[in-house]
Formats: structure tokens, sequence, C-alpha cells
């Protein structure tokens, strides 16, 4: 597989609004991330991954953009964002940018001017359609943030779509002008100088044509998926970017293409297939879900196991992995797949990271992970600010389908304004995010887990991650090496080795609370094993040995010596 700069990287996302406020409105903002660059240049990270910070009205938190060439006002000035790049580029940090195209905010101009005729130029740049006989939606569908897919407009009698929220209409790629708006649009953005685009939802831009009703229904609305994931175009549209656009640049891309199977990723990313770089599938972090997406269930340990060794395997040699156990839409990792209790939160958020980064493929770190930042202790309703789990608590305890403990437990559990609380940099007040009021509640827990504490103190998560990012620029075998999995039965234990021209890893991690017995196998048995990190601190290991609750580490062998 050939070796690139965009493999041996770790990126660490950024989500603006929460990561450091430069002006004490609330509200983190570019030279806020600016101010921030010297910590993440200590960390040892390669790219930054920027969540949007294009004009927007916000109605999902900037993933409803108005202008794509412009910068949103909370968030500061294109002369912020100029100065931003410019220094990230001095620490060798590259930018990647949030590329939003499956859909626009419906303020933006293209939308304005689409609603006003039918005959408008613009009119085509979205997906209109004539409601049915009886006036109801032209289908069945349902959108991913609740309710119907489609919005009426009584101007011209006619119903547009939406996948998302009714502010973030779905553009039409069937359109060779939308097509060209967007290319112009991200040429305009290399040019500037970032260094890739991490695409939203871009599995979802081709519809089925028709729009056909959802045969299968069994709520109160259809699953659009069959019609608009994987569409029938999609694939032509991204080889289209890639030599507009992509292939004249030497950029790192990502898609996020939910409910993507391998084979569907050999052809999003594969080695030869001149469409992205990598995709981003969700299968284990949709484990265990019970109501939609909701659940307050730990993920099950063997099909944790399962999902993430097939995905190492099958796309073996032929696509790229990206690696993450948490973003903005995911609830903080060590509280769902490791342990927040006080006890065992450094020791399971330690495994989890040597877990993660020790496999083949693309590390992504969000923000406030290399600190072991926990869920947010919400006690009602109101304390929650996203769209998604506002309108699914109406949807399924409004109904009678869910009892109001449950949901609250779900969305706790799930939520995505978890991963949404402000940065936690020291113990001052707000933990150092704002000089004002914060947009939305910092978790109190911030005066034991802070940025501030743990850059001065050696053993902290923080300084475990910055050690593992060092082993990955050093050993090729972390980047590229072949993955097997070990004791593939144990609900316990998950240990892998790693082979790469002559090295050889083995990595343990106890994914419990409990100790657990393992026997080592006979190929990491010797005395040319060395052991590259643990997260306690035990250089030397027996033949047997006796793992301490999350316990992890990682035997090194060189066979060209």
């Amino acid at each position: 597989m050939k070796e690139t700069w965009w493999k041996e990287a770790v990126v660490y996302q950024i989500y603006p609004r929460s990561f450091m406020d430069s002006n004490g409105d609330g509200i983190g903002d570019l030279k806020g991330i600016t101010s921030k660059l010297d910590y993440l240049k200590l960390l040892g990270i390669d790219v930054i991954w920027l969540s949007p910070v294009y004009a927007s009205p916000n109605d999902d938190n900037g993933y409803d953009i108005s202008d794509y060439q412009n910068i949103m006002a909370e968030f500061g000035t294109m002369e912020d964002f100029d100065e931003m790049l410019e220094e990230a580029h001095k620490r060798g940090i590259k930018i990647m940018m949030d590329l939003v195209v499956n859909h626009t905010s419906d303020e933006h101009a293209w939308f304005i001017e689409s609603k006003k005729d039918i005959d408008n130029p613009y009119r085509d740049y979205y997906i209109w359609r004539k409601g049915k006989p009886d006036g109801s939606p032209p289908n069945n569908w349902g959108s991913c943030f609740s309710g119907p897919a489609w919005q009426y407009d009584a101007a011209t009698d006619m119903y547009f779509l939406h996948l998302f929220s009714p502010k973030q209409p779905d553009l039409n790629w069937d359109n060779a002008a939308v097509r060209k708006e967007v290319y112009d649009m991200m040429t305009w953005w290399c040019e500037k100088g970032i260094d890739g685009f991490r695409m939203d939802v871009i599995s979802l831009i081709s519809k089925v044509p028709g729009l056909p009703d959802d045969e299968n229904i069994s709520g109160p609305y259809g699953d659009f998926s069959p019609y608009c994931v994987h569409g029938p175009n999609v694939h032509k549209y991204l080889k289209e970017m890639n030599e507009k656009v992509l292939s004249q640049y030497d950029l790192m891309t990502v898609g996020e293409t939910a409910g993507v199977t391998v084979e569907q990723a050999k052809l999003y990313a594969g080695e030869n297939t001149n469409e992205l770089n990598m995709v981003f599938h969700f299968e284990h972090v949709n484990l265990g879900e019970k109501y939609g997406k909701w659940t307050d269930a730990k993920v099950p340990m063997k099909d944790l196991k399962k999902v993430l060794s097939k995905w190492q395997t099958e796309l073996k040699g032929e696509a790229w992995n990206s690696l993450y156990w948490c973003n903005h839409d995911q609830p903080r990792s060590v509280s769902k797949f490791g342990d927040d209790r006080p006890q065992c939160r450094t020791s399971s958020a330690k495994m989890l990271a040597t877990c993660l980064h020790m496999m083949q493929g693309t590390p992504y770190i969000y923000q406030g992970e290399e600190l072991g930042m926990t869920n947010y202790p919400f006690k009602s309703l109101d304390e929650f600010k996203d769209i998604e789990s506002i309108n699914a608590y109406k949807e399924w305890v409004g109904n009678g389908r869910v009892g109001h403990d449950e949901m609250m437990r779900c969305l706790s559990f799930k939520g995505r304004d978890n991963a949404r609380t402000p940065m936690q940099w020291d113990t001052s007040e707000n933990a150092g995010f704002t000089t004002g009021t914060p947009w939305i509640g910092v978790n109190p827990n911030y005066t034991e887990i802070n940025a501030q504490e743990q850059v001065e103190k050696p053993d902290s998560i923080f300084h475990y991650y910055k050690t593992l990012i060092a082993l990955r620029k050093k050993h090729k075998v972390i980047v590229y090496g072949d993955y097997e999995l070990v004791m593939p039965e144990s609900e316990a234990i998950f240990a892998y080795t790693r082979t790469y021209l002559g090295e050889k890893l083995l990595v343990v991690c106890n994914f419990t609370d409990q100790k657990q017995d393992m026997i080592i196998p006979e190929d990491f048995k010797g005395d040319d094993i060395t052991c590259l990190i643990s997260n306690y601190g035990e250089s030397v290991y027996n033949n047997h040995v006796t793992l301490e609750p999350y316990e992890t580490f990682v035997f090194y062998q060189d066979l060209n010596k």
C-alpha cells in the first residue's frame, strides 16, 4: 500500500463554538483557536479538522450554511481565518475544512432566489415537488431531525426536500450548475491554502429518480435511506469532484458516509478509485441502539471487536481506515466505551486511546478527548441545545412510546450536546473557556479535568496521547502494519497484532473494571520484546499476565535486528 502523509497524520477535530472564546461573548471563535495552537503543537497533532466556520443562521450549529465564502460573525472575520491558517502552517499544522454540500441554509442566496418563482434560474438548485392529490407531501419520508422530510411553500404551492431540518434544504446534485458552483467554491478555498475537506453526509448527495414512497414504513414516517444513501450517481459526482478539484491539490479528504459497508467504502475510498482518501463509517458507534439511534446501554464487547476487526481486515490493501471514538455528533468516548467514574476514568481513557491509535488507519482525536472529558450530567430537557435531542424527546415521549425517565437516560448517554460542552482549559471560572456566559453549560468536573493540570502532570491522559502520537511517527508498523485479532472469543480483552516489514506489535486492552488473566502469545515471548507503552507503568511482563482493570500495553519486536 502506498505510503502518504495523510495516512501517517493524526487529526484533531475542533468544534469552534466550544473550543476557546477570545472576546468574552460566550462563543468560541477563530482567534481563540489561534491562541491555542501552541497547545496542539505540544500534543503533536498534524491536522486540524475544523467544524464549519462559514456564515450560518445556526439552526444546526453551523451545518446550515448561508454563505460558503464568508465567516460566521460569531466566529470572527475572514482576516481572523487567514491569520489562524498562517499561524497553523507556521507550526506545521494543516487545516481541513468541513464541507457541507448536501444541503444549504434556507437563508442562502441560492435558496432565497429558488423560492421566488418556479421559473427562477435557481429553482432547480433544490429539489421541489408537487404534493400528492390530497395535498400531503410528495412522499412519506421522515427527516433525520424528526417530522416529515418535506416543507410546504404556499407561494408556489410546492414542497422542498430537507433530509435534515426544514432550514436545511437539499441541493439538487443532478443539476450540473449546482456541481459547478460547489467545485468553484472548493477551488477558492484550496487556493486560499487549506489542506483538505471532511465532507458532511456526502453519501446522500444523489437521490433515486422519482423519489418514491418507502414501502416498508414502520412508524409515522418512511425511511429515506434506500433512496438517498449511496444513490445512483454518488460515485460519478465524486469522481467528477476529484477530477475538477481534489486531484489538483495535495489534500486530505474524508467522507461522512452513514450506513456504508466495507464494499461500498472500497468504492468511495479505494486506493485507485479516484474519489476520497477515506470514509467515516458508523458501525461501531451505532452498536446497541434501541429507539432509533437512542440507547442508554454500553456497547457489547464482542460486537465491538467484531466490527472494528472487520474494517481492519477487509479494507486491507484496498482502502484506508479512519479511526475514531467520538466527534461533535457522538457522546464522550470515555463515557460511552470506557468508564468515567473517577477511579477508572484515567486508566480507561488511556486504554481506549491505545486500542484505537495502534490500529491501521488515520486516527482522529476530538477536542477534550486527550483530557478524558466526560459526558455532561444533564438533569432536564431544558439543558439540551441540540435540535436532534429536543426533537427526539418530542417524537418518542410525546406520543407515549417511551417514558420521560428512560428517554432522558438515552439523551444523556448518546446526545450530541455531550461533545459540545466547552473545552476545559483550567480551574478558573467557566473552565477558562470564556470570561462571559458560555453558550452551553460547562461540565462541573472541570476542576478535576482540565488541560492546565494535565499538561503539567507527566502521567496524565494528555501526555499519554502525546506519547502515542510520537510512537506513531517513530514506528511505521503502527501506521501500515497488517492487523490480526487475538483471543476473538474474549468478552473482556481486546488484543491484536500488527506486522510490517519485520516489525511486530502486540496490543492488549482490558475493557473491564475487573482483573483479567491472559497468556502472552508464543511469538511475543523472549528477550527481544520491549514494551512501547502501558497505562500502569509496567515495562516488564511475565508470560502469564494478570491485567489490572482497564490495563493496556503494547509489545514491540523488531525482527530486522
